[in-house]
């Protein structure tokens, strides 16, 4: 249920686990997914870069692997670029000051007070994950991005209408966070923003409500335009 926020989803995943004999993989402390995206996200990218120049790289957090793993990977090889952590402004976690308090295998015994709800699924939940606090303190971050919960949904929207990339509201975030970033960097900077998730996982939350389930009348009359195949 909402009420539980993220907290309640961990707590139920850990009752299921035990209930059932399921692994449970505990992604928010477990160090193998940052080393996954250290040893390929964050290597890859390095690549791709190789005699090239790259300025920033962008990006937000839910479990941080991506942030910690890529991050510290990048960082290696290319210690010039900056990282910039974006995160919801309506729950400034990392900025707050604040860190979670923990239990003895790294999950966070609670909320963090400065969480509020916000429409970017699958960035910052109400605690700040393990893998992320470590991976402020063995790499860091160099800019900080408040990013609005409109603002991501709408930036998601326009990246599907005029760019053809069909990603979540996560996405979006990411988008707005690299635009920002670019409107502060020197000219002819060169950003690397993930964009890590579909649209199509979203078509039930508020990225997509402006769209009716059915046809509106626009469409009804071009579909009665011609003779055959109607509905009801």
């Amino acid at each position: 249920p909402k009420s539980g926020k993220g907290t309640g989803m961990v707590a139920k995943a850990r009752e299921l686990s035990e209930k059932h004999g399921w692994f449970l993989c505990r992604q928010f402390e477990n160090e193998a997914n940052a080393e996954f995206h250290y040893n390929t996200t964050g290597k890859e990218i390095v690549a791709d870069f190789e005699g090239k120049r790259l300025d920033y790289y962008v990006l937000g957090y839910g479990t941080g692997g991506t942030f910690s793993g890529a991050g510290r990977a990048i960082k290696e090889k290319r210690p010039d670029v900056k990282i910039a952590l974006g995160e919801p402004d309506a729950a400034p976690l990392i900025s707050s000051g604040t860190k979670s308090e923990r239990n003895p295998d790294g999950s966070a015994t609670g909320s963090h007070p400065a969480f509020k709800a916000h429409p970017i699924q699958g960035w910052t939940p109400d605690f700040i994950p393990q893998i992320v606090e470590d991976g402020i303190a063995k790499t860091g971050y160099d800019e900080y991005i408040p990013i609005p919960g409109q603002a991501a949904i709408e930036m998601s929207q326009m990246l599907a209408k005029t760019q053809g990339i069909f990603t979540g509201i996560s996405g979006g975030a990411s988008m707005y966070a690299a635009i920002e970033m670019a409107k502060k960097a020197e000219e002819g900077s060169v950003l690397v923003a993930m964009l890590a998730d579909t649209g199509e996982r979203y078509l039930s939350t508020p990225l997509f409500e402006a769209i009716q389930a059915d046809m509106n009348a626009e469409e009804l009359e071009i579909s009665k335009s011609t003779p055959n195949f109607q509905l009801g």
